[in-house]
């Protein structure tokens, strides 16, 4: 819910309740200023009084919905941390909460893959810093294999996408599990592969050096994700480090 205080935040926070149920049930197009007062007990006014025009009365709902889904995505984040969960499994976890969100609230994830909107927002911001969290934990477990803020942006990406490719199709020809196959993808790029990284001759073979230095790579963002709860270091030596460490990641 949104937070409620004086008659002026009750009104409003009723009026985005409104809009959001219609849009969630019957689509963007029936959102209008006439039918969401009409719903809300208002004269229609009152909502550009409070909102602008219908546009702001949108982004406000898109707002207010991302808000309530990053609670929740919080909420699995930090559990996650406090039972020691796969740091894997619980990507995995936020992707398919993602995916599910956004399959269920067509209208509403349109509304939120729009990028000027996603700049705007702080709600956004919070989700994407939440992903971070996630790819961190991987990073710190040591399978990462890019940089940190390489895989986030991947991820998001790939998510992102993976919605508004399935959301295209007519819906009765949707394929969710589309969603699965990009997100093996995506993480056969970010991942450390499984098995040796080097060969029997410390990397000599064919493609050790290649391996070697993905174990480098590897080393590197593993340490970074770390640097910043050294304290035996100085501030200043901890940011040289992160300085370093980033470098031979992004090589």
């Amino acid at each position: 819910m949104i937070d409620q205080g004086t008659p002026r935040d009750e009104t409003r926070s009723r009026i985005v309740e409104v809009a959001g149920t219609m849009l969630r049930e019957r689509g963007a197009a029936a959102v209008t200023t006439r039918a969401v007062a009409d719903g809300a007990g208002v004269q229609a006014p009152t909502i550009y009084r409070l909102f602008g025009d219908k546009d702001g009365l949108l982004e406000a709902v898109a707002e207010h919905a991302m808000t309530t889904f990053s609670a929740m995505k919080a909420d699995a984040v930090r559990a996650a941390r406090d039972e020691a969960t796969d740091p894997v499994e619980d990507l995995r976890t936020g992707w398919s909460m993602t995916i599910g969100f956004g399959l269920a609230n067509p209208d509403l994830f349109v509304l939120l893959s729009d990028p000027e909107r996603g700049r705007r927002s702080a709600a956004a911001r919070a989700g994407t810093a939440l992903l971070a969290e996630r790819i961190q934990r991987v990073a710190e477990a040591g399978r990462l294999a890019v940089p940190e803020r390489r895989a986030v942006d991947l991820v998001h990406a790939a998510g992102t996408g993976a919605v508004l490719a399935i959301l295209a199709a007519p819906a009765d020809e949707r394929d969710p599990a589309l969603a699965d196959d990009v997100l093996e993808a995506v993480l056969g790029r970010i991942l450390v592969p499984s098995g040796p990284t080097t060969d029997d001759d410390g990397g000599a073979g064919p493609g050790g050096q290649g391996r070697g230095r993905d174990a480098v790579t590897s080393a590197a963002i593993t340490l970074r994700a770390a640097a910043r709860r050294l304290d035996r270091l100085s501030a200043a030596e901890r940011t040289m480090l992160a300085e370093w460490l980033d470098r031979i990641a992004a090589d």
